[in-house]
C-alpha cells in the first residue's frame, strides 16, 4: 500500500537521512543569484508589493532548489539579499520583513503558515524544501518589537536583523541567525545585543552559519570552526570582489584552507558593483567555483564534500605558520623598498628585478621570504613582494599581516597595489613564508582572469605556501593572508 501524500515528505526525508548516514560524503549546493531589484524608494511600498518583489526572486531561487534536488543535492545555499536586494533605508525595508521564531518552537511554515502571525515568505521557503527533500538555506528579515523599557530599542520600537533561516527537508525551521558585523551600508539593520553562534546538526556532520562581512571577524566565524567544531560553514553574502586579496573566491577558498573546514559560499550576482564568484570550497582547496563578470546569468554549482573534514584523510595537517620563516637566516637584503597602497594601507614592496632569486621583506615584527623562479622576466611586467603588519581602518577595523607576491598594473613603481586581473608571466617555482604572529592565516594563489589554482599549491607544516610544480596559468598573486584577531 502506497503512503499517503501527507506522508511522502518524511519517507523521503527518512531515505534521505539514510542514504546520507551511509555515507562519509554529502552533496552540496550553491546558487549564485542575480537578484531582481525593487525600484529605489525612500517611502515603503506596500506589503503585496514588496511580496511580488519577493516572489519574483524566488520564483528563480525555487527553479535552482528543484534543479540542485533533482541532481542528488541534500543541501543548498542562497545568497545574502537573494530575495529582495540591497537598496533600503530603514522605513523602505519595513514591508519586507517577517517575524521569524526561535527554531526551538519547532514549527513547519509549509504545513502551519500562520502560526506566528503572516509568513508568506517563510512559507514559500519551507515549501521548497520539503517538496523537493533538501535543506535549503536564504536571507531574508526579522522584525522584532521592542519598548522603552529597553533602552536600546530604536525609536521606531522595532529591532531590524539580517537574518539566514534553514529548513530541514521536512520543511522545519532548524536554524536562524542574526548578522552580527554588519557592514558600513547596512543602516536599514540592527546589531543583535549578543553576538550568536549557530549550529544545527544533520545525518551529514554539524554545520554553522554566518554572513558575508562576519567573515572577517573572531565572533562567530572563528568560534563556529575553532570552538564549536562545525564541519561545515554555510555563507550567504553579497560580496563586492576587491584585488588583489580579497575577491569572493579567493579570500572565501583561502578561509577554508586555513580553517580547516567546507564552505558553501553563495554571493549575489550583479557586475555593475562587482559582486560575483560562489563557490564550494574544502580545506583541501576549492571543488567548484564560478567567477563571471561577463553577463548577468545567475549559476548553481554542485559538488561532493566529505561530511567531517577533520576526519578525512585528504586534510591538510596542522601548519605552523611561522615556523620555517623563523628559522631561517634572512635572504638577501635588498636597497629598493618603497611603499605602496593597496585598499588604503601602506605595504612595504621590494621588487622582483630577476627571472628568480630568494628574497626577504619586512615590516615592523613581520619579514617575508620569497624564493622563485620566473617561466620569463617580461620587460613589460613588474613583480613585487609586499609586506603588511598593521591595523586596517576601511570598511571596519581589523589587525591584518600579509605577505604577498603581487603583479602591478604596470611598470610604473607607483602604481603597485592597484587591481589588476589580466597577467603573461608565469612561474617555474615559488615559495612564500612569514613570521606570522597570529595562527589564523590564510593561503591564497590567483591566476589571470581572477581564477583560482586549486591543486597546483600546497601549505608545508611549516608555514611555507608552495607551487607544486610550474604554474599553469599567468599569476596575479600569491598571498599569506594573516588576521591577528587578538589585536583588533
Amino acid at each position: 500500500m502506497l503512503p499517503s501524500q501527507a506522508l511522502l515528505p518524511a519517507v523521503v526525508f527518512a531515505l534521505t537521512a539514510l542514504q546520507a548516514l551511509a555515507s562519509d560524503t554529502f552533496i552540496a549546493a550553491v546558487y549564485e543569484h542575480a537578484v531582481i531589484l525593487p525600484d529605489p524608494t525612500e517611502e515603503p511600498v506596500s506589503p503585496d508589493d514588496a511580496l511580488a518583489l519577493m516572489n519574483k526572486n524566488m520564483d528563480v531561487l525555487e527553479r535552482a532548489i528543484r534543479e540542485a534536488a533533482q541532481k542528488g543535492a541534500h543541501i543548498i545555499v542562497t545568497p545574502e539579499d537573494g530575495i529582495y536586494g540591497w537598496q533600503f533605508t530603514r522605513e523602505s525595508i519595513y514591508p519586507y520583513l517577517e517575524d521569524i521564531p526561535d527554531p526551538v518552537v519547532n514549527w513547519i511554515p509549509c504545513t502551519e503558515p500562520s502560526r506566528f502571525g503572516p509568513a508568506p515568505v517563510q512559507e514559500r521557503l519551507s515549501c521548497m524544501a520539503r517538496n523537493n527533500s533538501i535543506y535549503v538555506v536564504a536571507n531574508i528579515g526579522d522584525k522584532k518589537p521592542c519598548n522603552s523599557s529597553d533602552p536600546k530599542c530604536p525609536s521606531d520600537g522595532r529591532y531590524h536583523y539580517n537574518t539566514d533561516v534553514v529548513f530541514d527537508p521536512q520543511g522545519k525551521l532548524v536554524a536562524r541567525y542574526h548578522k552580527y558585523n554588519l557592514f558600513v551600508v547596512e543602516s536599514q539593520f540592527n546589531y543583535p545585543k549578543e553576538p550568536e553562534a549557530v549550529t544545527f546538526e544533520t545525518p551529514f556532520g554539524k554545520f554553522g552559519i554566518f554572513t558575508c562581512f562576519d567573515i572577517l571577524f573572531y565572533e562567530p566565524a572563528v568560534v563556529l570552526v575553532s570552538k564549536m567544531q562545525v564541519d561545515t560553514v554555510l555563507f550567504p553574502t553579497a560580496w563586492m570582489n576587491v584585488l588583489p586579496f580579497l575577491t569572493a573566491v579567493e579570500f572565501h577558498s583561502a578561509w577554508a584552507m586555513g580553517m580547516g573546514v567546507n564552505v558553501l559560499a553563495a554571493n549575489t550576482h550583479n557586475t555593475s558593483i562587482e559582486m560575483t564568484g560562489s563557490g564550494i570550497y574544502a580545506p583541501a582547496g576549492a571543488r567548484t567555483y564560478s567567477y563571471n563578470m561577463e553577463t548577468e546569468d545567475g549559476h548553481l554549482l554542485i559538488a561532493e564534500l566529505d561530511a567531517h573534514p577533520r576526519l578525512s584523510p585528504a586534510s591538510p595537517p596542522a601548519v605552523s605558520w611561522n615556523s620555517y620563516a623563523l628559522s631561517v637566516e634572512r635572504f638577501s637584503k635588498n636597497d629598493h623598498e618603497f611603499t605602496g597602497i593597496i585598499f588604503e594601507d601602506p605595504f612595504t614592496f621590494t621588487e622582483l628585478t630577476k627571472p628568480g632569486g630568494n628574497l626577504t621583506l619586512c615590516q615592523k615584527d613581520l619579514c617575508c621570504h620569497l624564493s622563485y623562479k620566473m617561466a620569463e622576466k617580461r620587460d613589460d611586467e613588474v613583480y613585487v613582494l609586499g609586506a603588511f603588519d598593521g591595523l586596517h581602518v576601511v570598511e571596519g577595523q581589523y589587525y591584518l599581516q600579509i605577505c604577498t607576491l603581487l603583479k602591478c598594473p604596470s611598470t610604473n613603481l607607483s602604481a603597485c597595489g592597484e587591481p589588476v586581473e589580466t597577467a603573461q608571466t608565469k612561474f617555474e617555482m615559488f615559495s612564500l613564508s612569514g613570521t606570522f604572529g597570529t595562527s589564523y592565516v590564510f593561503p591564497e594563489v590567483l591566476y589571470s582572469g581572477v581564477q583560482l589554482a586549486p591543486g597546483e599549491f600546497e601549505v608545508l607544516t611549516d608555514g611555507r605556501l608552495r607551487s607544486r610544480a610550474a604554474t599553469s596559468k599567468p599569476v596575479l598573486s600569491v598571498t599569506l593572508f594573516g588576521r591577528w584577531y587578538e589585536k583588533d
